[in-house]
């Protein structure tokens, strides 16, 4: 014990920010994994145990440092060049690439390697959106991953290769909203959850959706020829709400005059094939849920009990188009 009289030294205070330094890293690269992208590489002037956390970071997100505005692909391209460079190969939880405009097919190239980057890190849960008047086009190639659980795209026009989801087998969640869809099949035999919300298809042919082990469905405000839903014999819910753009309509309905009275029909509503492709576009796939919400373009609602319902042409026709 120090002489009396002799003030004790206090102990020097302890900061929070050498608590959190104190973390392992393991757990700060998780918490910068939440921050910007450019906030997580600015942590490297906080002290020596940050100078090179952010390279090993476990997620990234790609978007603006307000997180009330997103931000301009152009004013972060040459920031991202350097970023990729230096970052490590590590394995990625998370990317978020969230943008409100691109100008030029340079900054679509942007885009997609960034995605691409994304793909190589083995990101399990990868969501790109863009808040723009167009649609950016992804490169017409297949996503090749045995990690990604979680594909989450708004604002992206989708072509056929990459819409054929059978190189990534751990794919379960995928969510398109306000895509454009070019191609005639969208499969994947691992998805368990899919939500097509305000896309549209301006092809002559149905969207043909695979999906045998799919548990819950969402298609709503679909633009164009309603795709057509194949045997989906595990789904538990499905939503389909038949929206203003829905190409699906009884050419009858403004007349008064309902298809199949007095032998009376138009050609939507006409069988075009054996197996009655036209009219059995929804209910062949959807069938089997076991709760079936419907709604129709002027908001009539139906709750169907599927274990006792039986799909008719017909019926198909004038229930679900008026």
């Amino acid at each position: 014990m120090p002489p009396r009289g002799i003030p004790r030294k206090s102990a020097p205070p302890v900061t929070i920010t050498d608590q959190i330094s104190a973390l392992p890293d393991q757990m700060l690269h998780h918490v910068l994994s939440f921050l910007p992208v450019q906030a997580a590489v600015r942590t490297c002037v906080l002290a020596r145990r940050w100078r090179h956390l952010w390279k090993s970071t476990t997620g990234l997100r790609i978007v603006g440092l307000d997180e009330d505005k997103y931000v301009k692909v152009q004013d972060i391209r040459k920031f991202m060049n350097h970023l990729l460079v230096l970052h490590e190969r590590t394995h990625l939880g998370t990317v978020e690439i969230k943008f409100d405009h691109y100008d030029d097919d340079g900054d679509v190239r942007y885009v997609n390697l960034w995605t691409r980057f994304a793909m190589m890190c083995k990101v399990r849960a990868l969501t790109l959106h863009i808040l723009d008047d167009g649609y950016l086009a992804l490169d017409d190639l297949p996503l090749v991953s045995r990690h990604l659980g979680t594909l989450d795209l708004q604002s992206v026009a989708l072509r056929k290769s990459l819409l054929d989801f059978a190189s990534c087998p751990a794919l379960k969640d995928l969510k398109m909203n306000d895509c454009e869809i070019n191609a005639d099949r969208i499969s994947s035999r691992s998805l368990k959850h899919l939500s097509i919300t305000f896309c549209r298809s301006d092809s002559d042919c149905r969207v043909r959706i695979s999906a045998p082990g799919l548990v819950s469905l969402k298609l709503e405000d679909f633009i164009g020829m309603t795709p057509s839903l194949e045997d989906m014999g595990l789904l538990e819910a499905a939503c389909v709400n038949l929206g203003n753009g829905c190409k699906d309509v009884c050419l009858n309905y403004d007349s008064g005059v309902f298809c199949g009275a007095n032998d009376y029909t138009c050609k939507n509503c006409v069988p075009i094939s054996d197996d009655c492709s036209s009219n059995c576009v929804l209910l062949g796939g959807i069938s089997s849920a076991k709760h079936l919400k419907l709604m129709s373009e002027i908001g009539k609602l139906c709750h169907l009990s599927c274990n006792s319902f039986i799909v008719n042409p017909f019926f198909v026709s004038h229930y679900l188009r008026i």
